[in-house]
């Protein structure tokens, strides 16, 4: 028998609700992984290539010239013979240490037997990766540990408590400052890698001023990439590209100078005007989706910790946030006057929180020593999957590079422009050096595979090779803003943002730079071109 079915008289049949699905989109590690997969395919049908690569060995006191085989030969290092090379870079450059990388040799290409990547080297790549990054990741690990020692003492919460009530109405001028000194840093010394340590003392603070995760990677991140891009005397983007472009890095400085000015008064008004439509509804935030994640990340507690730790604001507490704050000031002098790397500042890092965990655990109202340890161990553990993500992204690298393509795309490079000239000609270069940022998400490696071969093209077209340094800087950071082969991706794992989020925030200032920079290099070819 067939059952009825009631349907009340004189009311419509209601449709069953469509369940509609919200697209996810993926997260850092699975855009990495397929970027990876993409790059092991693009082994087996890019044809396989490679330059001659000149490097300077200081302990025999020669250039080593590595050819496309891999056979090695020695020469002087002389002036001379980086002349008969066909490299205009002089010898001082060298052996002074100004360029340690390896350097491409021009008109030295060759076509090589094809040597594509299988599937093993996606997994394999990603752990070579972390093996060539393992000096950031310490670096990494150490900062989180430093910082949950900070956090456990409650140095974090009396310290931001105080802070967030002298710039009650005034929440903007922190941010003002800090991208203002972002900028400086990253067009003095490419303060760039070494900004995640900014990312736990500031994420707090803007989360406490009524901001969002976008504002804390936008006045660190976006302004010190605003920085480097319009680099002055930034030693790895344009004092060395100038160098391997044989020019002096202070002919254009006065155009760097200028839309150096004009970028961060650019990224400042932009911040403005994002901080004030947040901070007038929440929800206009582009990041709104993920504030829950993003505050219980970085939120510091206005109770009591779990310790028994006191709000009021105790010398001991006053004394440990004085030394955190010192760690991040010293690693700045470091790397501007005594050329620090990762593993100096790592090594400083961990002086301060050793001292700090000293300063936390002992005495009658410390924590004691096992919550020291344990809050180190817990703030390193909490950005593992940071420390991953650059190994990830530097597999990228790895594959394109064991698979012969990545000088293939730089000589492909220097064809397409062949036979341009004016504009057009600095325009395309431009647009090249905007895609191997991706291939290359290095500004100082860039330089070093990339100025030998590309820089002698201005000769042919009769314009100074200082202009294509500024292609150079222009059309590479405007693709590092966005690649996740380069530092983006760590960056918005470190805060928990999406990537999606970010681009929606980002695109305008890919587009000004490309615009601005590309009417700049215009406007410098018709003036300079012979």
């Amino acid at each position: 028998m067939a059952t009825a079915t009631a349907v009340s008289v004189g009311a419509p049949a209601q449709e069953p609700k469509k369940r509609t699905k919200k697209f996810n989109f993926p997260s850092a590690f699975t855009i990495l992984f397929v970027i990876t997969i993409l790059a092991v395919a693009a082994t087996w049908f890019v044809p396989a290539g490679s330059y001659s690569k000149l490097l300077y060995s200081a302990e025999s006191n020669t250039l080593q010239v590595t050819n496309p085989e891999g056979e090695v030969s020695e020469v002087a290092a002389t002036q001379e013979e980086l002349d008969n090379l066909g490299v205009k870079i002089g010898i001082d450059e060298f052996t002074g240490g100004s360029i340690t990388k390896a350097v491409s040799i021009p008109g030295t290409y060759e076509n090589l037997p094809q040597n594509p990547m299988g599937l093993s080297d996606v997994t394999f790549s990603m752990v070579q990766g972390t093996i060539e990054g393992v000096d950031i990741i310490v670096f990494i690990l150490v900062l989180g540990g430093l910082i949950g020692v900070v956090k456990a003492s409650g140095a974090f919460e009396s310290g931001l408590s105080a802070l967030t009530r002298k710039t009650k109405g005034h929440e903007f001028i922190l941010v003002f400052l800090v991208a203002i000194l972002m900028v400086l840093g990253g067009t003095t010394c490419g303060l760039e890698e070494e900004a995640v340590a900014f990312y736990p003392i500031l994420a707090p603070i803007f989360i406490a001023m009524g901001y969002d995760s976008i504002v804390t990677v936008g006045a660190i991140f976006m302004a010190g990439s605003i920085g480097t891009t319009y680099s002055t005397i930034n030693p790895f983007s344009s004092v060395i590209a100038s160098n391997a472009a044989g020019v002096v890095f202070t002919e254009g400085i006065e155009w760097r100078v200028f839309a150096c000015i004009v970028g961060c008064i650019v990224i400042v008004l932009y911040l403005h005007w994002y901080c004030k439509k947040v901070k007038a509804d929440p929800k206009f935030s582009y990041s709104y989706d993920d504030r829950e994640d993003f505050k219980a990340l970085w939120k510091i507690d206005d109770a009591d910790t779990a310790q028994g730790v006191q709000k009021s604001f105790t010398w001991r507490k006053k004394v440990i946030l004085l030394f955190f704050v010192s760690a991040f000031i010293i690693m700045v002098y470091g790397v501007m006057n005594l050329k620090w790397w990762f593993p100096a500042m790592a090594a400083s890092f961990l002086a301060v929180a050793i001292i700090c965990m000293f300063l936390a655990g002992c005495g009658k109202n410390g924590i004691g020593e096992k919550a020291c340890v344990d809050a180190f161990s817990k703030g390193s553990s909490s950005l593992v999957a940071v420390a991953l993500i650059i190994g990830l992204a530097r597999g990228v690298n790895y594959v394109m590079n064991q698979g012969l393509i990545s000088d293939t795309m730089l000589y492909a490079s220097s064809n397409a422009v062949a036979g341009m000239s004016g504009p057009l000609f600095i325009l395309m270069m431009m647009i090249i050096f905007f895609l191997l940022g991706f291939v290359v998400p290095s500004s100082s490696g860039l330089a070093v595979l990339s100025m030998p071969i590309l820089a002698p093209l201005a000769d042919t077209v009769g314009i100074p090779r200082w202009i294509i340094v500024c292609a150079y800087q222009w059309g590479q950071y405007a693709m590092l803003y966005i690649a996740p082969t380069g530092l983006i991706m760590a960056t918005l794992q470190m805060l928990n943002m999406k990537y999606s989020h970010w681009l929606r925030f980002v695109w305008p200032m890919v587009l000004f730079t490309l615009v601005f920079g590309g009417t700049l290099l215009v406007i410098q070819t018709m003036m300079y071109s012979v």
